[in-house]
């Protein structure tokens, strides 16, 4: 079965309605499908080990020990081996600062009095991060199964942002998750989820490709009826854990905090961080008291109109199948908040004492004082670079300018004047100069582009029209085009216009989708037509496949292409000398094609394909349109 994006979501939608209507029955399936995976792998361990364990019973029992049967049982033994190891894939333990309980005792009893109440599992490690989030992790030391260890991750800037109250209720959802409170099945379903991605992911990316091997056909079928099976329950695990969190803190303070986190994670993500990153500019080495000036940044609040934009665009968010955690505002439903017109939503009193404050005393500082240290070191080098490259073009900018006052720029210039000056000074100066490429050249997509988000990043819906016309002319700039508007809406609260570009990126994405895929491969069936390459451009070609020995001859066509037949698409078709020791030439020739592919440059995108008796109905096709090689030996 080929699963589509729209499948998926018609599947998730019938469960949803069997899970309110027969929850017993969708709970039962979802169970037998967590216990299916693991059966199944018992089974392949079970029956590669019942194989070799005949042959070694028929060899000491007759008495006959043959090379064969050796050499049998060694290749039974060795997939068993494979299958019993991926049972005990180990999984990278998450990264923090550790934090003790003689650092932190009020934060440690806190947490005690917590996993009680919730019958949730104690913390092996509790780890500070410097993130804007809290994470429980579970990671299994015997792989599949488990005995797991058990971590909380506590974003330090969360923990500043935050009252005790609302850090309470954000604690409380975390340890929800795995609370045996409310629903066992519910938290061992999120923990089997959990592994089962790890492990697939690990499975696929492991040195032993034999592993994946074994399971890849069932897993294939099991994993995406299995994530659909799930995700419902996922879904309202969310749900479940906020009513912990009302529970134990309170639904005012479990809405609060939902609210205080989306506006300072866009403080952060839209004001604070970017201003720091902003120092570049003057200064080579990069802040050495970004989290101490973090502390004072989230003590002062963000002004009522910035705040509520923000809280808006959260709220404009709606619930998907991407993601099971629902929307802002489902979510504050769910607690009971009122979302109506005649009762908005109130931003929440600034935060006097963060919960960093209470429940780390003292240790705060010596925490703040060690990710100054980390972040300034992980951002030395790329900070200097930075630091160099905007120095460089300052001077390019400088040239440029000076040329500007003596002659008319050309094209170029004028959008590499454009360019670096939105680079190296603001805006508001870029803006005019970007206007003037476009007097130039009106279809130029870069200038459309960048003079689109501009306006989008001042609140002027002029910039959509830009993007619009940038993404006209190029198609792979659709996606992201797509998102600056999409934001854009959000933050102006229009719902219909949200809907209406919703659905232009969705198409956009499924049609981008079937140009990838035309682009992936030549059927006989395609439909071809000859190069429209320069006599300069063959030649260059031509020198670089002379490079390749093996290289016999080369013919070079033009694709047709329904998807965006404005993005030309050709066809190397390249044969390759054959050795007479060769002992796997399929191997022998991916690798041809893959020295081809990494050693040649193309002015366009091309696809090798390699002619040999496998595409004798291509190579009839394409010579039909190209007779002649544009090179042989």
């Amino acid at each position: 079965m080929a699963w589509t994006e729209e499948k998926f979501e018609a599947l998730i939608q019938r469960l949803e309605k069997l899970a309110r209507q027969q929850p017993a029955t969708y709970r039962m399936r979802v169970g037998l499908l967590a216990v299916l995976g693991y059966v199944y792998i018992f089974a392949v361990i079970a029956g590669l080990l019942a194989v070799f364990a005949a042959i070694a019973w028929f060899m000491i029992f007759s008495g006959r020990i043959h090379t064969a049967m050796i050499k049998l049982a060694i290749l039974v033994l060795i997939p068993a081996l494979i299958a019993l190891r991926s049972l005990w894939v180990t999984f990278p333990p998450p990264t923090g600062l550790p934090l003790s309980r003689q650092q932190a005792p009020q934060l440690f009893a806190l947490l005690d009095e917590l996993t009680t109440k919730l019958q949730a599992p104690r913390f092996h490690h509790v780890l500070v991060t410097e993130g804007f989030n809290a994470a429980v992790a579970q990671v299994p030391r015997l792989g599949m199964l488990g005995w797991q260890k058990n971590y909380l991750l506590l974003g330090l800037p969360l923990l500043q942002a935050l009252s005790l109250e609302q850090f309470r209720a954000v604690l409380a959802h975390e340890l929800g998750h795995l609370s045996g409170n409310h629903s066992r099945f519910s938290g061992w379903i999120y923990r089997v989820r959990k592994t089962y991605a790890q492990l697939f992911e690990r499975l696929q990316h492991s040195e032993q490709q034999g592993s994946w091997f074994l399971f890849e056909r069932f897993f294939n079928w099991h994993a995406p009826f299995f994530n659909a099976y799930s995700f419902v329950l996922a879904r309202n695990n969310e749900y479940e854990a906020d009513r912990c969190a009302a529970e134990l803190a309170g639904a005012n303070h479990a809405a609060a905090a939902l609210i205080n986190v989306n506006i300072q994670a866009q403080f952060l993500e839209s004001a604070y961080w970017p201003k720091i990153y902003q120092q570049v500019e003057q200064q080579i080495e990069p802040p050495a008291t970004a989290f101490t000036n973090l502390t004072t940044a989230l003590r002062q609040p963000a002004e009522p109109a910035t705040a509520t934009q923000w809280l808006n665009h959260a709220l404009a968010c709606k619930t998907d199948y991407a993601d099971t955690h629902p929307c802002l505002s489902d979510r504050l439903s769910a607690l009971g908040v009122s979302l109506s017109p005649e009762h908005p939503l109130t931003l929440p009193q600034p935060v006097s004492v963060s919960a960093a404050r209470v429940l780390l005393g003292s240790t705060l500082t010596q925490l703040t004082a060690h990710f100054d240290r980390q972040w300034q070191e992980q951002m030395a080098t790329s900070w200097r670079q930075r630091y160099a490259h905007l120095q460089e073009c300052q001077k390019q900018l400088q040239v440029l300018e000076t040329q500007a006052q003596s002659q008319p720029l050309t094209l170029e210039a004028a959008w590499e004047r454009a360019r670096l000056t939105l680079e190296v000074r603001d805006s508001a100066a870029a803006i005019p100069l970007l206007e003037a490429v476009l007097t130039m050249d009106p279809e130029h997509a870069a200038a459309h582009y960048t003079l689109g988000q501009v306006l989008l990043e001042q609140q002027e819906a002029a910039g959509i029209e830009h993007i619009e016309k940038a993404i006209a002319a190029r198609f792979d700039w659709a996606s992201s085009g797509y998102e600056l508007i999409l934001n854009f809406l959000y933050q102006q609260g229009q719902t219909e216009q949200i809907q209406i570009y919703q659905k232009r990126a969705e198409q956009h994405y499924e049609t981008l989708m079937l140009a990838r895929r035309e682009r992936s491969s030549v059927q006989a069936s395609d439909e071809f037509l000859a190069h429209d390459f320069s006599a300069e451009t063959i030649q260059s070609l031509v020198t670089q496949l002379a490079r390749y020995d093996q290289l016999k001859e080369a013919y070079l066509v033009r694709k047709v292409m329904h998807y965006f037949p404005e993005e030309a698409f050709y066809v190397l078709a390249v044969k390759r000398q054959q050795r007479f020791w060769e002992t796997n030439s399929d191997q022998v020739d991916q690798k041809f094609i893959d020295q081809i592919a990494d050693g040649m440059e193309f002015p366009e995108q091309t696809y090798i394909l390699l002619l040999n008796k496998h595409t004798k109905n291509r190579e009839k096709k394409l010579r039909q349109v190209a007779p002649t090689a544009i090179y042989r030996r």
